[in-house]
């Protein structure tokens, strides 16, 4: 079968991450336990993701000239994504993630977007080349939001299915949701979106059904440890939480969306996608960093077979 063509337009970030027993209170100062620095960001995130599960990837964005930019692409490249149309920009500082973990693996981060403010509709439009090849277009909100929807709309147009994972949270004008194939919104993200605070199945449930009714085709809410939830004009499933033990929650989301992007390409129904995905997100959080803690395809399909 031939590869499935995924292009991501987001955020690249450098992760820089302390270990720490709990998290400090106002004032305090207490010792951590260890600092590494992971590439992250999530559109990087969800690119490697794709990257990992097989697709032809390509990552578009931009990075600063500077050393975490320049580390920032060639990471990529290493992981065979094709990163031609990231833009190093000359006015600034590649975009970085402070992220302070405690020992039950729950993350507080704060984010400078430094060079990712600044991905422009022109920079959408140089991607046309490219665009109107791929199967499936991953969008984020770490971007400026008028980017975001506008390569929404060219792509949907272009007959492109459009996945956009809705973090962090920030509203969508109404007109944009009839362009969008899937949309992945965690629990708060999807109360934003909806009015509807998610707390069970049954709330889970009518969030969708909002969404649906609001022109997305299909609809999975990521629900932390009671699984995943998803909804289609003639399907309704719920994917209980696999039991791992976790230790960094940071990228869950994304390679849950980066992989379901890679099975919606191919042609899979949402529910084994989000199956597959949920697997994938489930090997993440027992692994530390943002992409390294991504696991390849034969590792999630041995998961799954429970090898």
């Amino acid at each position: 079968m031939e590869r499935v063509r995924v292009l991501v337009i987001g955020s690249m970030n450098m992760d820089l991450v302390v270990q720490t027993p709990r998290v400090p209170v106002d004032g305090e100062t207490i010792v951590g336990t260890a600092f590494n620095r992971y590439f992250g960001g999530k559109g990087a995130n969800q690119a490697v993701a794709a990257a990992r599960q097989g697709a032809k990837t390509i990552m578009a964005g931009r990075v600063g000239r500077d050393l975490f930019g320049q580390d920032q692409i060639q990471s990529l490249q290493s992981e065979q994504i094709n990163t031609d149309y990231v833009v190093v920009d000359d006015k600034h500082a590649s975009g970085i993630a402070s992220i302070i973990l405690d020992e039950q693996g729950s993350n507080r981060i704060i984010v400078v977007p430094g060079a990712n403010g600044a991905v422009t509709k022109e920079d959408v439009d140089a991607l046309s080349p490219v665009l109107a090849q791929c199967d499936v277009l991953v969008v984020q909100l770490e971007i400026p939001i008028d980017t975001v929807l506008y390569a929404i709309k060219k792509a949907h147009g272009l007959g492109v299915k459009v996945v956009l994972n809705p973090a962090p949270a920030n509203s969508l004008p109404e007109d944009i949701y009839k362009h969008i194939s899937v949309i992945t919104p965690n629990e708060s993200e999807a109360q934003l979106l909806t009015g509807i605070e998610v707390k069970d199945l049954s709330s889970a449930k009518s969030a969708a059904q909002v969404l649906l009714d609001k022109g997305v085709e299909q609809v999975v809410i990521t629900l932390g440890s009671r699984g995943v939830y998803g909804l289609t004009k003639t399907n309704e499933f719920h994917l209980p939480a696999h039991k791992v033990t976790p230790v960094d929650t940071v990228a869950a989301g994304d390679t849950f969306t980066g992989a379901l992007a890679v099975m919606i390409g191919e042609g899979q129904s949402l529910e084994d996608g989000a199956r597959y995905a949920n697997a994938a997100s489930a090997i993440a959080v027992t692994r530390h960093g943002a992409q390294p803690s991504i696991p390849q395809r034969d590792e999630v399909v041995s998961f799954l077979r429970g090898v």
